[in-house]
């Protein structure tokens, strides 16, 4: 029930959000709904890492509720990189804006990977969520590497 909640809450933050998206009033704000974007789809990628390392069971449901999640919020951090948001109390590193082409290839990849890995969630299959669960750390990991501060 609490991930049925999960996905509602996901999906309505998504439809709210969307006017906003280009109309942060402060760059403070920016920082805060992109940290808190990735904060949401991490502790759901989180879920699925459990799982697809063993450390809890496998649940095919359980899995394809937060890769759903996990791909509905892998399209809404980017909006919070905007102009001044290079400030204040964040781990990006300046390269995300002298280097925008590049970041931008970053994150169009990990969202073309998490569309891979709710696809092979919808499958019930263990084996392909583990693959598809490893490639999209591989791109969260090259962009974490390259554009955050540790």
């Amino acid at each position: 029930m609490k991930l049925i909640a999960s996905l509602a809450f996901a999906t309505a933050f998504t439809a709210v959000s969307i006017p906003a998206l280009a109309q942060f009033q402060k760059p403070e704000d920016a920082v805060k709904y992109r940290k808190a974007a990735f904060s949401v789809m991490g502790t759901h990628f989180g879920r699925i890492g459990a799982m697809a390392n063993g450390r809890v069971p496998f649940d095919a449901k359980m899995v394809a509720e937060n890769a759903a999640i996990v791909e509905t919020m892998s399209k809404l951090p980017w909006a919070g990189f905007g102009e001044g948001t290079d400030k204040g109390e964040t781990r990006a590193k300046p390269e995300i804006w002298t280097e925008q082409a590049k970041f931008k290839d970053g994150a169009d990849k990990m969202q073309a990977e998490v569309v891979k890995l709710s696809a092979a969630a919808k499958t019930g299959n263990l084996d392909n969520v583990k693959a598809a669960f490893g490639a999209v750390g591989q791109t969260c990991k090259a962009c974490h590497d390259a554009y955050r501060k540790e």
